[in-house]
């Protein structure tokens, strides 16, 4: 006797995303919450999930969706409560330019600002990230919660792993070298918050996307400020014009930042680590980057809700006194 077998559960979301011009379409954020957390569960095939990302890669993730998944994390996190000011998500890496951003994390830090960094490993060839800077310039890397406590209590600032806290998450950044293309999971971390900090910073590079992370933070009644950043990390490029997509108390806000530099610098011919402590302890300068991180502690202040006048005054302040 012939039988036909029964349909996966999670071909339904597949089948939403993918059945043609016509008949596909976003999944709802209650869909988008049940997928993410069958996802979490292992209760999806291998098979499954490289097609449910790169069918949401090329339809390109809603706000509803990018809520929805975010819902089903925060349900599956066993995070603790530690006080946070700022969640820094940092998944990007630089190429163009050093990561001066983690010089401004430094001197929030030191004037109280309490700072949790996380990231998804170097995932692509020709980056710097973050993880590899880190001994370099004494920022603690952590291996479980309660060890980013006790940075966070003594220096204010930890950086935490993405596969410490969500495996299953660094599993799918993982795939980009066999599926070929980055998929939504690169963008999502950005919105996660995992200890619910008084804000979350997001660098979203790629044009249109902004308003899409903003609206997602909006329905998740998270206050966040969404940049397009320097390299795609939170680092406000001093060369350009800048703009920032904010939300807060379900209210949207914009506000547009006049270059700091009159004039634009050449990037250097290779990116060196040690650069950036001899530029903090200052035995060197840098012009470029030394705005950079003035106008990145201005972000983080503003993020405080410090005006920009106010944040670049108090920047200037800080990175005069961090030694």
């Amino acid at each position: 006797m012939i039988t036909t077998p029964e349909e996966h559960p999670f071909a339904q979301f597949i089948r939403i995303l993918g059945k043609g011009k016509r008949g596909s379409r976003s999944l709802t954020r209650e869909e988008a919450q049940c997928a993410m957390g069958m996802i979490l569960e292992g209760n999806v095939e291998d098979v499954q999930l490289g097609a449910f990302l790169m069918l949401l890669r090329h339809k390109e993730e809603s706000a509803e969706e990018l809520a929805g998944f975010t819902d089903a994390i925060r349900a599956h996190l066993n995070a603790p409560t530690i006080p946070v000011d700022l969640d820094w998500p940092s998944y990007a890496g630089k190429k163009r330019h050093l990561p001066w951003f983690l010089l401004a994390t430094k001197c929030l830090s030191s004037h109280g600002v309490r700072i949790l960094i996380h990231g998804g490993g170097a995932h692509t060839a020709g980056r710097l990230y973050t993880e590899q800077v880190l001994e370099t310039l004494g920022i603690h890397l952590c291996n479980d919660w309660h060890q980013t406590q006790e940075a966070l209590n003594k220096d204010h600032l930890a950086f935490m792993p993405l596969e410490n806290w969500m495996p299953a998450l660094q599993h799918m950044i993982n795939l980009r070298n066999t599926l070929g293309l980055r998929s939504p999971i690169h963008s999502l971390v950005r919105l996660l918050n995992p200890l619910n900090a008084t804000c979350i910073l997001q660098s979203i590079f790629h044009p249109g996307y902004q308003p899409i992370h903003r609206e997602a933070s909006r329905l998740l009644g998270d206050k966040a400020i969404v940049i397009k950043g320097e390299g795609g990390e939170i680092e406000v490029n001093p060369d350009n014009d800048f703009h920032l997509y904010g939300t807060e108390y379900g209210t949207e806000w914009n506000e547009a930042w006049p270059a700091l530099s009159e004039r634009r610098h050449v990037k250097p011919e290779r990116l060196d680590a040690n650069h950036l402590l001899d530029v903090w302890t200052g035995k060197a300068n840098d012009a470029y980057g030394e705005l950079a991180v003035l106008s990145t502690i201005a972000l983080g202040l503003r993020a405080l809700g410090h005006s920009r006048e106010a944040a670049l005054a108090k920047a200037k302040d800080y990175w005069s006194q961090r030694h």
